[in-house]
This record gives C-alpha cells, sequence and structure tokens, in this order.
C-alpha cells in the first residue's frame, strides 16, 4: 500500500512539472490581410486531398480554387493552397481555426506565399470568407462580414444586429478595392 501511495505521488510530482500550451488566434485587422495578400480570389473548390507533410509528422490538406476572378494579383486559372490539418488513414493532424473545405463550395480567399512556396491562407480562417446565393433575392452573398476599423474607431460587434448580416458580394469586392486604392 505505502509503495502505491509513493508511486502515486512521484507521478503527480512529474506531472505537476509539465507545461502544458494552449493555443491563442488572435484577430488580424482586416485591411492588413488584404493589404497583406499576394492573391484575392473568388472561385469554387475543386479539389481537397489530405497528405503526409514532407516531415512525416503531420498531415496538411492541399486544396484547388477553380478561379472565377481575382480581386488582387493573378495565379492562373487554378490555385493549389496549403491548409494545415487533415486526415490520412489512421493519421489526423487537427489545427484549431484551420479552415477546412469542401468540393464545390464558392469562397474568397486571401492567400499569401512566400517565395516558391504552395500558398497559404492568411489568418487561417480569417482569410476565408463563404459565398451563398440569398434564397428570397438570388443575390450572391459574403460571410462572415469582415470588420472594418483601428484603434479608437472600433466599434463592438452587437448580437443581432442587421447592419452586421451578410454583405453582397459586390460590396465585398468594392471594400476591398477601397482598402487596396487608399493611400499606406
Amino acid at each position: 500500500m505505502r509503495l502505491r501511495v509513493g508511486a502515486l505521488v512521484s507521478v503527480l510530482v512529474l506531472l505537476a512539472g509539465v507545461h502544458t500550451g494552449a493555443t491563442v488566434h488572435a484577430p488580424a485587422e482586416w485591411s492588413e490581410l488584404v493589404v497583406a495578400a499576394r492573391a484575392i480570389a473568388h472561385g469554387r473548390i475543386i479539389d481537397v486531398r489530405a497528405h503526409a507533410a514532407a516531415d512525416r509528422r503531420r498531415v496538411e490538406t492541399l486544396v484547388t480554387l477553380q478561379v472565377a476572378t481575382y480581386l488582387k494579383g493573378h495565379w492562373g486559372p487554378t490555385v493549389t493552397f496549403r491548409v494545415p490539418g487533415g486526415q490520412v488513414g489512421r493519421y489526423r493532424t487537427v489545427v484549431p481555426g484551420a479552415p477546412r473545405f469542401v468540393l464545390g463550395e464558392e469562397v474568397v480567399l486571401l492567400l499569401g506565399a512566400q517565395g516558391p512556396s504552395i500558398p497559404h491562407v492568411l489568418g487561417l480562417s480569417q482569410g476565408v470568407f463563404r459565398v451563398y446565393r440569398d434564397t428570397q433575392s438570388g443575390e450572391r452573398r459574403v460571410t462572415p462580414v469582415p470588420i472594418e476599423g483601428a484603434g479608437e474607431e472600433w466599434t463592438p460587434v452587437v448580437r443581432g444586429d442587421p447592419s452586421r448580416g451578410p454583405l453582397a458580394l459586390t460590396d465585398f469586392a468594392r471594400g476591398i478595392q477601397r482598402i487596396l486604392g487608399a493611400p499606406r
């Protein structure tokens, strides 16, 4: 009995020294994401394929977008980009905040790249805007609505505020062009 208690105390002492970390996902400023993006593309997802990363220690997903239009940059008619996380067989990597994509889904993506590498979505899910067709008006709308403002200009987000509803795709594109046209 005394040996069990000693072993239990030893395990607890060892566990007390183990550092457990948390993932913090701080939101980026909308205009900073737009300016930082190397390309902003609107289109439809045509391929989603998970694979083991080069280091074989994690899984990542390669997603291909059939581009309908570019709001910034131009990388050709299709763009393949990397998203952290995914599942290959029994191996799965989960990355909090990483977006997931479905074949046929319409999206607007803020993409980044460094050097000759596979592009990535900026800000994880912050760089993904889902497009859907409004059933009543037939208009294409974008969600989530980007929060604009900086410093003292920030206004609180009020739950249920009708002005925070999904934006028309054309208004969303105009907002991006306004940010890109603004002097830096």
